[in-house]
């Protein structure tokens, strides 16, 4: 009976324990909850009922409890959760609707105007009276909204306010000649003005682009069909001057695109339909001007540290664009005029561009940006040095030229330690044996003495400079350079030695076609037998170039060439057996294999001698192994 009445007290005691503990948990989150509740118009906090403690030995119902406290979620992860919920909905309802409600007001409006007009209720004055009245009206009430914390919705009006400045400023000039092209040209100055600094006051991007655009437009609504090439451009060059400062003082990169675009469109406007060759040195101006603004702009334009992906890229959009676009301007005032001033100029611009890659020193607030601008401006330059060959030389020249380039870039690639220029250097060089390969075509009398085989030894010799730089770097990456540059070099010094027998046998055989031949056999007697030398002489090229790579393995004790020797004695094998049995005459026949065996056979003993121990080194790693 006592131990009974000892188990019953501690099980009280548990019970009273266990519900102190519920109590003290439930103040707490209710506790919790209060920050997140509303406060009383007083200020003061709505009062809560906290539970006593129940004392009795039964707890509080653990369900009543968990369903009467709410799962309390934290203030960051509610908010995130809601705005990615409300993400779109909010961009359609503040966005997308917006602009479509001020299209539809512009259109209703243009609809009651135009009915207006059309029965003569306001007359031209008054219509643009009433335009400018309204547009000065529609910027000055977008100012409340965006008092109010409404800036979307104020830029939007203002965009309205402004687009009908300019469209009243048109029609005065173009619809009812109320002004002259003067006024009319200074008035919409004077709103492009207004607009930038009502932009700077605020501090806002889009009106900058409203200004610009308005700029932009200006030449287009005032246009009286003449050629204006000089006060067209001159007006150009200011605007994109005035948009260059404005991008030093403020972070506002994007503007660049636009005001590279709008010239751009501006120019080539101009040029279809004016552009005649007797404007060539004005024309070139102007373009070298806009060149100058947008090379200088990738270099000084302000940027904020946490800028858009979009606003990052804008310098180097910019920088190839406006290089492309001036190489394309020249290249056509100066094609039919004088093609070789066009490669002097690629070299010029080239040497330009190096410059600028200078200019763009590490900069510890932005060191990434600048030094990528760097090796943009160094890649544009070795491009154009690339674009120049071909336009300056002809023929094979402009595969020496590219062979000489990618010499020289290497060498200067290891004298400045620079991976990246390595990569236009190999370029070249691929650009060289390509055209060598596939496009040269070359004609000699002579044997091995000829241009193809100056040309093949250039790139050889360029291969050989790449194998050693490569091997002398002392990294995974040089080595696998430097293989690879070996077996180039032998596939294309084989290409040109077989190359040169297939001339050879061709113009032996040319010269046997014109001759009165005796027909023997059923077949011409001396083109066959030309034929079946030829045959002879490519197997024998290759077993013979294949020993000499086996003699330079041994010699260099160099298992990589050696492989290379053996693959080459393989593809020869099979040739022999395959195609040599069945074509070559029993002379050439018994004389093909007899060299192939002989040849194999000293491979053969050169391996079981172990000229180079390799039986040696074979144990040597097992035992270490």
């Amino acid at each position: 009976m006592a131990e009974s009445q000892d188990f019953g007290r501690e099980l009280a005691e548990l019970r009273q324990l266990l519900a102190e503990l519920t109590g003290r948990v439930y103040r707490l989150e209710r506790a919790m909850q209060t920050s997140s509740l509303p406060a009383a118009e007083n200020g003061s906090t709505i009062p809560l009922e906290i539970p006593a403690p129940s004392l009795s030995h039964e707890p509080p119902a653990p369900s009543s409890s968990i369903e009467s406290t709410p799962t309390i979620v934290p203030a960051h992860l509610a908010t995130a959760k809601a705005e990615t919920n409300l993400d779109l909905e909010a961009r359609i309802g503040s966005h997308w609707l917006n602009r479509i409600g001020i299209a539809a007001v512009l259109i209703g409006v243009s609809y009651f105007l135009k009915y207006a007009f059309d029965n003569n209720w306001i007359g031209p004055a008054g219509r643009i009276t009433i335009g400018l009245l309204a547009g000065i009206a529609v910027v000055i009430w977008s100012e409340r909204f965006r008092t109010r914390g409404y800036r979307i919705f104020s830029f939007s009006l203002k965009a309205v306010g402004i687009g009908v400045l300019y469209l009243s400023l048109w029609a005065a000039f173009q619809v009812y000649n109320l002004i002259p092209s003067g006024v009319a040209f200074v008035a919409m100055l004077l709103v492009t003005a207004s607009t930038a600094a009502l932009a700077i006051a605020q501090d806002a991007e889009i009106l900058a682009a409203f200004a610009l655009a308005g700029g932009f437009m200006t030449p287009v609504l005032l246009s009286t069909g003449q050629n204006r090439e000089v006060e067209l451009f001159s007006y150009l060059a200011i605007l994109n001057g005035a948009t260059l400062v404005l991008v030093v003082f403020k972070p506002w990169r994007r503007l660049l695109v636009l005001s590279f675009v709008g010239t751009l469109l501006m120019y080539v406007g101009w040029h279809v339909t004016y552009y005649t060759r007797e404007q060539l040195r004005v024309t070139l101006g102007f373009a070298t001007l806009f060149f100058a603004i947008f090379a200088v702009a990738p270099l000084i334009g302000k940027g904020k540290e946490r800028e858009a992906n979009v606003s990052a890229t804008v310098p180097y959009l910019i920088a190839f664009l406006n290089a492309a676009v001036y190489f394309l301007q020249v290249y056509t005032m100066l094609q039919d005029v004088d093609k070789a001033a066009i490669a002097w100029f690629a070299l010029a611009l080239a040497g330009v561009y190096i410059f600028l890659s200078r200019q763009m020193r590490v900069r510890e607030s932005n060191a990434s940006a600048a030094a990528t601008l760097h090796f943009l401006h160094l890649a544009l330059a070795i491009g154009f040095i690339t674009i120049a060959i071909p336009i300056r030389l002809n023929a094979h020249w402009i595969t020496i030229g590219w062979f000489v380039e990618a010499a020289v870039l290497l060498w200067v690639a290891e004298w400045v330690k620079s991976d990246f220029l390595n990569v236009f250097a190999i370029a070249a060089l691929a650009l060289g044996v390509a055209r060598l390969l596939f496009i040269d075509n070359f004609y000699s009398e002579r044997v091995l003495l000829n241009a193809r085989m100056a040309v093949h030894v250039v790139a050889l010799g360029v291969l050989a400079l790449v194998a050693w730089y490569g091997a002398h770097r002392n990294d995974d990456s040089g080595r696998r350079a430097a293989a690879s540059a070996i077996i180039a070099l032998n596939l294309l010094a084989l290409v040109a030695l077989s190359r040169e027998v297939a001339d050879y046998y061709s113009r032996a055989l040319l010269a046997a076609s014109r001759k009165p031949e005796v027909w023997i056999g059923g077949e011409w007697s001396s083109t066959r037998n030309i034929a079946i030398a030829r045959d002879f002489t490519f197997s024998a090229l290759w077993m013979g170039y294949g020993a000499v790579l086996m003699i330079v393995g041994f010699w260099r004790r160099s298992a990589f060439i050696r492989w290379q020797a053996l693959v080459l004695i393989a593809a020869t094998t099979i040739k022999v057996f395959v195609y040599d049995v069945s074509q070559l005459d029993r002379g050439y026949r018994i004389l093909s294999f007899i060299v192939l065996g002989v040849l194999l056979l000293a491979i053969s003993f050169g391996y079981q001698r172990d000229w180079l121990k390799l039986t040696l080194n074979s144990r040597e790693i097992k035992d270490r192994a």
